[in-house]
C-alpha cells in the first residue's frame, strides 16, 4: 500500500514539471514573435506586410540611374522625382536654379485670345514659325475692305519719328503715278494683287498707281519681302497666320492688309518694343522668323 502511494506521488511531480517546461518553450516562442515583427520596416499598423515598390530614380544633376531604399529581400523604393522650377539658396548665400520643365517667366506670360492681349514684352521672336504658301484667290477684287484714293502729297502719318534706318523707307515713301509701259521699264516684276498692281524694289512692294485703271489698293504705303518670288499677298497672309498663331490676330487669313491687320501689327509691334508701324516691315519679319 505504502508503495502504490509513492509511485501516484512520482506521477505528480513529474506532471508538473513537464507543464512547467511547456509553459517556459511557448513564452519564450511568443517573445521572439514579438521581436521579429517589431524589426521587420515593412510592417503596417493595421498587421500585414507592405510590399516596397522596385522603381527607379533619376538624377537630375548626372542623368544616371540608381536603386535606393534595398530592403532585406534586395527590393527597392522610389523616391519621387518632380519637374517643377525652384530655388535654393545656399549657406554662402547664391542662388541655385533647379531644373526644370517650366519657365520661371511662364507665369507671367499669357496670351489672350481677345482685343486686349498680356503679352511676353520679353519675347524675341518665333523662329520656328515655317512660311508657306497660301491658296489666295488674287484674281478678283475684295469688297469687304475700303479703298484708298491716290494723293500725290500722301505722307505715312508718325514715320518721321520712327527711329532706325529700317524705317526711312516709310518716311521717303510717296505715291507715284505712271503708265502701264513706265513701269514695266522701270520695275521687271509687277504682280496683279486683289484689284490693284504692285511693283518690287530694294525688298518692298508698293502701290503701282496708274498701271491700269480702275486699280484698286487698300493700303497705300511699302509691303517688306526679301525677294520678288514673295508677292505682297502672301507676305501678309503668313504675317496673318503668324499672329494669329501668338493670339494677336482673330481674323481671316486672307492675304489683305487691312485694318484689323494693321491694329494687331501694331499691338505686336508695341510689345516687342518695335516702332508700331502697322505696316509688314523689315524689323517686324525678323521678329516673327520670317527673314
Amino acid at each position: 500500500m505504502k508503495a502504490g502511494g509513492n509511485r501516484i506521488t512520482y506521477m505528480r511531480i513529474l506532471l508538473v514539471l513537464t507543464s512547467c517546461v511547456g509553459l517556459a518553450l511557448f513564452a519564450g516562442a511568443a517573445q521572439n514573435n514579438n521581436q521579429n515583427n517589431n524589426n521587420n520596416p515593412y510592417k503596417k499598423k493595421g498587421g500585414g506586410n507592405a510590399q516596397p515598390q522596385q522603381q527607379q530614380v533619376v538624377t537630375q544633376q548626372t542623368g544616371k540611374k540608381f536603386k535606393t531604399g534595398a530592403g532585406p529581400h534586395n527590393q527597392n523604393f522610389q523616391q519621387p522625382n518632380t519637374a517643377t522650377n525652384y530655388q535654393q539658396t545656399g549657406k554662402h548665400g547664391k542662388n541655385w536654379q533647379g531644373q526644370g520643365n517650366a519657365s520661371s517667366n511662364a507665369s507671367n506670360t499669357t496670351f489672350n485670345k481677345t482685343k486686349n492681349v498680356n503679352v511676353n514684352k520679353n519675347f524675341t521672336g518665333n523662329k520656328n514659325f515655317q512660311k508657306q504658301h497660301f491658296n489666295l484667290q488674287t484674281n478678283k477684287v475684295v469688297n469687304k475692305y475700303k479703298t484708298v484714293n491716290f494723293n500725290a502729297n500722301y505722307k505715312i502719318a508718325g514715320a518721321q519719328n520712327w527711329k532706325g534706318s529700317k524705317y526711312q523707307v516709310f518716311v521717303n515713301y510717296h505715291p507715284q503715278w505712271h503708265d502701264t509701259w513706265w513701269w514695266n521699264w522701270h520695275h521687271p516684276h509687277v504682280v496683279f494683287i486683289y484689284g490693284g498692281w504692285y511693283y518690287w524694289d530694294n525688298s518692298y512692294w508698293y502701290p503701282a498707281w496708274g498701271y491700269a485703271p480702275n486699280s484698286v489698293y487698300y493700303y497705300d504705303g511699302p509691303i517688306y519681302a526679301s525677294n520678288p518670288q514673295e508677292d505682297p499677298a502672301q507676305v501678309v497672309a503668313n504675317v496673318q497666320s503668324a499672329l494669329q498663331q501668338q493670339g494677336y490676330y482673330q481674323g481671316e487669313v486672307d492675304g489683305v492688309l487691312g485694318p484689323q491687320t494693321r491694329a494687331a501689327l501694331a499691338e505686336y509691334q508695341s510689345a516687342q518694343g518695335l516702332e508700331p508701324t502697322g505696316a509688314v516691315d523689315e524689323p517686324t519679319l525678323e521678329t516673327l522668323g520670317m527673314v
